[in-house]
């Protein structure tokens, strides 16, 4: 079977942690890579789940603007007021 290279672009610090984690379990990053690849093409699917947090929804969204709007135009009980920070 003849090998290809696969690049891909990731974080200086994640690529350091993830050599680590290769090397704390006595793989290499192209061992780790291609069973990746396999459980992937194996079953059709990624091996974690993938899903959009409902916060950013259109729905959600459109929710809080109008909240917002409330607010600002003096509809709500509502008041803005600076952060509080607490230690």
């Amino acid at each position: 079977m003849a090998l290809a290279t696969l690049s891909a672009r990731v974080d200086s610090e994640n690529k350091k942690e993830f050599e680590q984690f290769c090397e704390d379990t006595g793989m290499n990053v192209s061992v780790c890579i291609n069973m990746f690849v396999k459980e992937v093409l194996r079953h059709r699917k990624l091996p974690f789940e993938v899903s959009a947090d409902p916060f950013y929804s259109a729905e959600n969204m459109a929710e809080l603007k109008r909240r917002i709007d409330e607010v600002k135009s003096g509809k709500s009980e509502l008041k803005e007021h600076e952060l509080i920070e607490v230690d």
